[in-house]
């Protein structure tokens, strides 16, 4: 199988900021890939580099079997990519948007306006089609973001953050629609997210950022069960929490146990039996028991596994288009 992208030790400083470091991944064709992680890990960084906005510090990658710093008009033709922060011109009605989309890459009248009238029945907005986007909600918007990066047909599709600020209803829209498009126009899909269930839900392979580095990569059945234990109690301790900590530890039927502001996280095999145990254990200890919860192992828990601690959606910032999330601005481009 070809690959669609491949990165050779890619790296971007920012001045005495590394905002990611000596990454190498391959991605096949027509694979949905995810690359998970925090506000600032670094995600951002990468998807501009790999889509030319941005040359990288050292290393290099390909994308469509062309290099990204000799090659990038080819780069360019071969991708489409949706940003973070919704691109469509507010004055312009959703047709014109993505038929003056289509110019850019100089796609025939003919095959652009065919292309056009497909893709808006395809995302739900042909009856809106004449109207001015500003009139669209944030997942109308979004839906017209997307589908005006198809009209030229790309072979790769970067998804930054896509459904970031959208509500539950129009992310799930969102995902279906991207669901759709891969399985009918046969692109490979390269997506970053912070919303762990975004990523499972998607995702054929993930690769976990944090701090510009890879820590974990597989499918997300591969990342889970590489997580001992098949359940997870959480205790949610007001006081002893280092106490009962210690104690869990020692356990032999607890794998691993972790604290996070004030929550004991107990990896065990069958969480129904052992969650009554943990909650004695902390009691006799003098903790008292806020809540308890079991949950399946997720994303969320790959994480925590990894780095101790789980993702948290950040504040939104306005960023540079050119610098990313997390990377000042005056520290300028590399």
């Amino acid at each position: 199988m070809s690959l669609a992208v491949e990165t050779f030790d890619i790296r971007k400083t920012f001045g005495e900021l590394t905002a990611v470091k000596d990454i190498s991944i391959q991605i096949d064709e027509g694979e949905f890939f995810g690359f998970l992680g925090p506000n600032g890990a670094g995600k951002s960084t990468l998807i501009r580099m790999l889509t030319t906005v941005l040359r990288p510090t050292s290393g290099t990658a390909k994308v469509g079997g062309y290099d990204i710093t000799k090659e990038p008009e080819k780069v360019r033709r071969s991708i489409g990519v949706v940003t973070q922060n919704m691109a469509s011109d507010l004055d312009l009605t959703a047709r014109e948007n993505m038929d003056i989309f289509g110019k850019f890459y100089e796609v025939p009248k003919k095959a652009r306006q065919e292309r056009v009238a497909e893709l808006l029945e395809r995302v739900g907005l042909a009856k809106k089609a004449d109207e001015l986007a500003a009139t669209f909600s944030g997942g109308m918007r979004r839906r017209l973001d997307i589908a005006r990066v198809l009209v030229h047909k790309p072979a790769i599709l970067f998804l930054d953050e896509p459904t970031s600020g959208l509500d539950p209803q129009s992310r799930r829209v969102v995902w279906e629609m991207l669901r759709d498009f891969m399985k009918d126009y046969s692109m490979t899909i390269f997506l970053t997210t912070h919303y762990m269930e975004e990523a499972e839900a998607l995702c054929t392979r993930v690769a976990i950022i944090d701090h510009g580095s890879v820590i974990a990569m597989g499918t997300p059945d591969e990342l889970k069960s590489g997580i001992p234990g098949n359940d997870i109690v959480i205790l949610s301790l007001s006081r002893e929490q280092e106490k009962v900590h210690h104690l869990a530890t020692a356990e032999g039927y607890v794998h691993k146990a972790q604290l996070e502001n004030g929550d004991l996280r107990c990896y065990v095999d069958n969480g129904s039996e052992d969650a009554p145990r943990l909650m004695k254990l902390a009691t006799d200890a003098g903790a008292e028991v806020k809540a308890v919860s079991i949950q399946k192992l997720s994303l969320e828990d790959v994480f925590i596994h990894y780095t101790g601690r789980s993702i948290r959606e950040e504040e939104s910032r306005k960023v540079s288009l050119f610098l990313g999330a997390g990377v000042p601005t005056k520290l300028g481009r590399n």
